[in-house]
């Protein structure tokens, strides 16, 4: 699998569900002009094509096929297949499903490859995931890893799906339950696990305005 060239300016930033990545990765991309890259959109593209032709999503070989054979594109928006997924790609079920197919090394693969080629085609970007400075592009030029206590992670989360705040009456008991067994999973799986990559800055985003974290990322460049 070719690498990305070292002159690519790339920030990659991982971290568990509900961490803040996308949030903070959209904003710090807007504030640099660079182009931004949700690689955990590709892994619920492949698995929304998977609950929807009704495979065992256990079976990796043909989530694989899936997400070889897709037409993905990777905007302001996600095209699948000429469809724009945009929102059907962050239901609960989809989230219930997406770590199980993320974690078959040919799906991965796969999606490290188109991923790789998004920055080249690119020049770089704001890349975010949960294995962009360990797998994805290790050289990059900064690595951050942004973490939250499991309760405000939930509560996001929580929010994010209901689209009312939690005062409204948003019960996010569920939903960290839910985030907790997704930790596991993508923690322990084999193939590209979530960890904390080598030289990557770890930001911890509990209790912190959005301005606040981008304002620290933006001071380590």
């Amino acid at each position: 699998m070719p690498a990305v060239s070292a002159a690519a300016t790339i920030i990659a930033i991982d971290g568990p569900a509900g961490s803040g990545k996308s949030t903070v990765a959209t904003a710090v991309a807007a504030r640099l002009g660079l182009r931004r890259l949700d690689t955990g959109a590709m892994y619920r593209a492949v698995t929304l094509l998977a609950l929807r032709s009704g495979i065992d999503l256990r079976d990796g070989e043909a989530c694989a096929r899936l997400a070889r054979d897709m037409v993905l594109e990777m905007g302001d928006g996600v095209l699948l297949n000429g469809e724009d997924v945009s929102a059907a790609i962050r239901t609960p079920e989809v989230d219930a499903a997406v770590s199980i197919v993320a974690a078959h090394p040919a799906v991965r693969t796969e999606l490290v490859k188109r991923q790789r080629a998004w920055i080249e085609a690119h020049d770089g970007g704001v890349v975010e995931g949960r294995d962009i400075g360990s797998v994805v592009v290790p050289t990059a030029k900064m690595k951050l890893y942004l973490t939250a206590d499991p309760e405000e992670r939930a509560r996001r989360r929580a929010e994010q799906h209901s689209g009312v705040a939690l005062e409204a009456g948003a019960d996010p008991a569920a939903t960290e339950a839910a985030i907790s067994r997704r930790d596991d999973l993508d923690s322990s799986r084999t193939a590209s696990p979530l960890v904390v990559a080598d030289g990557a800055i770890v930001v911890d985003t509990t209790g912190r305005t959005v301005d606040e974290v981008v304002e620290e990322v933006l001071s380590y460049l």
